[in-house]
C-alpha cells in the first residue's frame, strides 16, 4: 500500500466503520447530509456559475492514446450544453487497463478503500457543482438534482464500498493449516489467499440517474481491483466526467495509473456499449435501462457477470384506506415526482371496482380515481412548486409516449406542459391519469415510461391481487405498495411480495414515499424478477466481483513461509 493510500484509509476509517455497522442494523444513518444548508454557502450559490465556466469547451481527463472528440448534450431546460468529450480509442484504453490492474490489485483492500472513500468524500464536497451537472442533463428538479444527485448517489457509493470491504475482510491473507495426525507428527501447510479481480468494469449509465444508479456499480468494482469503464448516456455524459476527473485525481495523488477509472463517451449515431460489452477483457457489466437491451446484454456478454436493472411494472393495490386524502396526497406526490421518470414511479394502482370502505364511509371506484386526479390537481396547482417537483422531461421520446398513451384508457387527468419562469424551453408536463378495466391487461401491463399511470377496475382486493402477482411475475417490479385497514389483507400483500420477489410499502400516507429507497437500509430491487437481476446494494452485488486464489506449501508449526 502506498503511504498517501493508507493516509486514505486512515482519515476514513471511522466512516468505514460506520457504514459497515449501518448495513447490518439497517437503521439510518448517512456521513453525506441531504440539505443544501449543511454545504458552504458560498459553494451553493457559485454552482450555476461554475456551470456555465464548463459549456461550449472541451472537458479534458487523463487518457491514454489518441482521441476524438463526441458531445451534443442539450438540457432538457432548453438549451445546449456544448461541451465536447475526447472518446479514447477502446483497444488502447483497454490495454492501458489491463496494464494498471496488477498494481491496483497487489496494492491490497485497505488501498483500495481508502482511495474510494477519499473519492466519494470529494465527491461529496462538490454536490452542489454536481447538482447542476445532474439537473441539465437528467432533467431532474434542483433539489432532486442535489439529493439524488450529490449525497444520495455517494450513499449508494460508500454502501458498494462498505459491502465490498466486508467481504475481501472475510478472507484471510494468511493462515497455517494444520491436521493432527495421532501419533505421527501433523500435517502443516502455509497458505496464501489472494483476492483477484475479474477484469474490465464496465458500467453502462442511464440518462435520468447518471450518478445514483452508476456510483453502486462504480464503487464495488474499483473497491474489489477491477479498472472501471464508466460509459455514460450520449444525453448525459457531464455527471460521469466529472466524477472521473476526481477519481483520476484522488488515483494519481495516491501512487496510482489514474485510467484506472476512465470515461467512454460515445453518441446514439455511433454506439460503442455493445463493442465494448463484447470485449474478452470486460469481465463485469453494470447496466441500467431497458429490457430490450438488458437482455441483449445478459443473453450476449457471455464473458461477463452482468448485473441489470431493467423496467417494471410498479403496482399498488388500494383495498382500504383510513384517510383518503391523506393517501392521495402521497400518490400525488409519488406520480408527479420528476415526471414519473424514476426506476420506482408507481404506474398500475388496483383499486375494485365495487369501491372500498375508508373511515367516512364507502366510496366507488371513480370516486377513487377521482379523488386521486384532484389531489395531483391540487398539489401541482402551485406553478413553481410544480416545476421544481416534476423536473423536466429527459428525452423526446418520453414526451411523445404521453400522447401516444393518451387513447389507452379513460381520461381522469390530462397531462398538461407547464412554463418555467427560468427555462422558457423546458420540457414539463403533468401527470396523465387513465382509468382502465382489468381486461385492458395490454395497456397496464406494459411499462409507460414517465407521467403516466393508470387505475385498474378489479372485481375485488383478490383479484387485485392475482393480477398484480401475474403482471410483476412476467414484467418485474422495482416497487410494489398497498392499502388496507384489514390485517389479514395486510398479511396477503407481504405474502404477494415475497412471491413476486418485490419490495413491498405498506400505508405510506406521510412524509415517506413508495419512490423512496434509502441507503444502508432499504435493498433496492431483489434481484428476484424480470425488473433486475441484482439488488442495490448486499453481499451479492460485490461478491463475485473478486475470486480468491491460494497457494500452499509444507510448513512448520507456528512457522510462516513467506
Amino acid at each position: 500500500m502506498t503511504s498517501s493510500a493508507q493516509q486514505m484509509f486512515d482519515a476514513h476509517r471511522t466512516t468505514l466503520e460506520q457504514a459497515v455497522e449501518a448495513i447490518a442494523s439497517r437503521t439510518f444513518w448517512t456521513p453525506y447530509p441531504e440539505s443544501m444548508r449543511h454545504y458552504p454557502e458560498d459553494a451553493v450559490k457559485a454552482a450555476p456559475t461554475n456551470l456555465k465556466a464548463l459549456l461550449n469547451q472541451p472537458f479534458t481527463l487523463t487518457i491514454p492514446g489518441s482521441t476524438q472528440p463526441v458531445g451534443g448534450e442539450v438540457s432538457p431546460y432548453g438549451f445546449e450544453l456544448g461541451i465536447s468529450y475526447e472518446q479514447p480509442n477502446p483497444d488502447t484504453l483497454i490495454a492501458a487497463m489491463q496494464g494498471a490492474m496488477r498494481a491496483w490489485r497487489d496494492a491490497g483492500a485497505a488501498a483500495r478503500v481508502g482511495v474510494c472513500l477519499e473519492i466519494l468524500s470529494r465527491l461529496n464536497a462538490m454536490s452542489p457543482d454536481m447538482a447542476q451537472a445532474v439537473m441539465h442533463t437528467s432533467g431532474q428538479g434542483p433539489l432532486m438534482a442535489f439529493q439524488a444527485g450529490g449525497p444520495h448517489a455517494q450513499d449508494r457509493g460508500l454502501e458498494a464500498v462498505a459491502h465490498a470491504w466486508q467481504a475481501m475482510a472475510q478472507i484471510p491473507a494468511t493462515t497455517q493449516w494444520v491436521k493432527p495426525q495421532g501419533k505421527h507428527a501433523p500435517i502443516v501447510m502455509d497458505k496464501r489467499f489472494h483476492i483477484v479481480p475479474r477484469g474490465i468494469s464496465l458500467v453502462v449509465a442511464c440518462s435520468t440517474f447518471p450518478t445514483w444508479n452508476t456510483y453502486p456499480g462504480l464503487f464495488a468494482s474499483l473497491a474489489t481491483g477491477n479498472p472501471v469503464i464508466l460509459k455514460p448516456h450520449p444525453g448525459a455524459i457531464l455527471p460521469l466526467a466529472m466524477t472521473t476527473r476526481v477519481a483520476q485525481q484522488v488515483l494519481q495523488e495516491a501512487g496510482f495509473d489514474p485510467c484506472i477509472v476512465s470515461l467512454m463517451p460515445d453518441t446514439a449515431e455511433a454506439p460503442l456499449t455493445k463493442r465494448l460489452a463484447l470485449d474478452p477483457a470486460v469481465k463485469l457489466i453494470d447496466f441500467t435501462g431497458s429490457n430490450a437491451f438488458g437482455d441483449w446484454l445478459v443473453q450476449n456478454a457471455a464473458q461477463a457477470q452482468v448485473f441489470a436493472e431493467k423496467a417494471g411494472i410498479n403496482s399498488i393495490i388500494i383495498d382500504s384506506v383510513d384517510d383518503l386524502n391523506a393517501v392521495t396526497a402521497n400518490l400525488a406526490f409519488s406520480l408527479s415526482l420528476y415526471s414519473g421518470q424514476m426506476c420506482t414511479t408507481p404506474q398500475t394502482i388496483y383499486v375494485p371496482k365495487g369501491g372500498i370502505t375508508t373511515a367516512q364511509g364507502p366510496l366507488s371506484f371513480d370516486d377513487v380515481a377521482t379523488a386521486l386526479a384532484s389531489a395531483v390537481e391540487a398539489f401541482l396547482s402551485d406553478n413553481d412548486r410544480a416545476c421544481t417537483v416534476l423536473g423536466a422531461v429527459q428525452s423526446l421520446e418520453t414526451q411523445a409516449r404521453i400522447e401516444e398513451c393518451r387513447g389507452l384508457g379513460d381520461i381522469v387527468l390530462e397531462s398538461e406542459p407547464r412554463e418555467h419562469l427560468q427555462f422558457a424551453k423546458a420540457r414539463i408536463h403533468t401527470p396523465l391519469i387513465l382509468k382502465v378495466a382489468a381486461e385492458q391487461k395490454a395497456a397496464y401491463s406494459e411499462e409507460r415510461f414517465g407521467p403516466i399511470s393508470f387505475v385498474v377496475a378489479t372485481e375485488d382486493t383478490g383479484h387485485s391481487i392475482a393480477l398484480a402477482r401475474e403482471v410483476i411475475q412476467e414484467e418485474g417490479a422495482i416497487t410494489l405498495a398497498g392499502y388496507t385497514t384489514d390485517e389479514t389483507v395486510a398479511e396477503q400483500l407481504e405474502q404477494l411480495a415475497m412471491d413476486v420477489a418485490a419490495p413491498l410499502s405498506l400505508n405510506l400516507d406521510g412524509d415517506i414515499f413508495v419512490n423512496q429507497s434509502a441507503a444502508f437500509s432499504d435493498f433496492h430491487a431483489t434481484g428476484g424478477n424480470p425488473a433486475a437481476n441484482a439488488s442495490l446494494c448486499n453481499q451479492a452485488f460485490v461478491a463475485n466481483r473478486f475470486v480468491v486464489v491460494q497457494s500452499r506449501r509444507h510448513g512448520q508449526p507456528n512457522e510462516r513461509r513467506v
